[in-house]
């Protein structure tokens, strides 16, 4: 036993040849005149917005690009996905969230440190590095003990006022 489904029913389209007796050399359904129409006065404002005058051939080139876009759109729709449907879906995707592009960051960031073009010296080597240089009295020399034997707690250095003569 076959089944025979509706498929022939909606594969007929809704067309409009034109009027009795003077019918149009082509097939355009209702909605690709739905869409048309608007399409071509919209395509007549971008023209204008662009500096071309009304003319013969400008407006005979918006019929060519109304025709485009027209069938461009009735070629994404049909019965099983309609215009609205298509709508919908292209205004959703317009203004979907978008994921960032660029991090805002996170727990650690390398974007307040400093990059100098020479490497800085240890600070028992730098106090002795400048110590040998004539003429340079440090106004402030911490002294404490050897780096080897030196503890964790804060409390051992011991600071040294001088004077400059």
């Amino acid at each position: 036993m076959r089944i025979r489904t509706d498929d022939e029913v909606y594969r007929v389209d809704a067309v409009w040849l034109g009027p009795p007796k003077a019918t149009f050399p082509w097939r355009a359904r209702y909605v690709a005149w739905l869409i048309g129409i608007p399409t071509f006065f919209v395509v007549l404002g971008i023209e204008r917005w662009a500096g071309w005058s009304f003319g013969f051939f400008s407006t005979g080139w918006a019929f060519v690009a109304t025709i485009l876009v027209t069938r461009l759109i009735t070629a994404k729709i049909g019965h099983e996905r309609p215009l609205s449907a298509v709508a919908a879906m292209a205004a959703r995707e317009l203004y979907t969230p978008r994921e960032r592009a660029s991090g805002t960051g996170g727990a650690a960031s390398a974007s307040r440190v400093r990059v100098r073009a020479a490497r800085p010296l240890p600070k028992h080597k730098r106090a002795r590095h400048y110590r040998h240089h004539a003429g340079y009295t440090p106004d402030v020399v911490i002294q404490g003990t050897p780096r080897a034997r030196r503890s964790r707690s804060p409390g051992r250095e011991v600071v040294v006022v001088r004077s400059r003569r």
